[in-house]
């Protein structure tokens, strides 16, 4: 009888798989997924403590302005608007000019504040508002053509300050 070497057939894929799965799970013991399993419950602990911590960074004494200019009517977006933005005593806190789009943002403390916009040819617009801590405030300026008078600037600036003085009597 010839010498006929013994051939197996080869494994199916499939086999070859659950093969490979049964030598891992075999070679891992308990204390190893153990192991696993806190070493990636602990990153995932680190990760959400270093997400949640991300808003803190910001002081918790401030908040955002964002003003945005447009041309009463047209709603065209004004890039060349001045926004000047002051305290109650009329001490300038920021002055600004919008992006292209029309739009500013200035992080400011907690307060009140006077938002002044003006360009030439329009009438300015002032605003009285009042910032919170890690909240946004929208002032929506639309300017209108004409020009505006320097008092009535002041009278909207002071009118707050003074209707408090009354209240106290001073």
């Amino acid at each position: 009888m010839p010498d006929e070497a013994l051939t197996s057939p080869a494994p199916s894929p499939l086999k070859a798989a659950y093969a490979a799965c049964k030598r891992f799970a075999l070679g891992l013991s308990l204390s190893r997924f153990h192991t696993v399993v806190g070493t990636v419950a602990g990153i995932a602990s680190i990760a959400g403590a270093g997400f949640s911590l991300v808003q803190f960074v910001r002081p918790a004494n401030t908040g955002d302005l964002v003003t945005i200019v447009q041309a009463a009517g047209s709603r065209r977006s004004l890039a060349e608007a001045t926004i000047e933005v002051l305290t109650t005593q009329n001490a300038i806190v920021a002055t600004r000019t919008p992006d292209s789009t029309g739009r500013v943002s200035q992080e400011l403390t907690e307060g009140t504040y006077v938002v002044r916009v003006s360009l030439p040819g329009y009438a300015a617009e002032v605003r009285r508002v009042q910032v919170l801590p890690r909240q946004t405030v929208e002032v929506r300026a639309n300017l209108r053509a004409g020009s505006s008078s320097p008092s009535s600037i002041e009278r909207a600036a002071n009118s707050g300050v003074n209707s408090v003085r009354r209240a106290l009597g001073f």
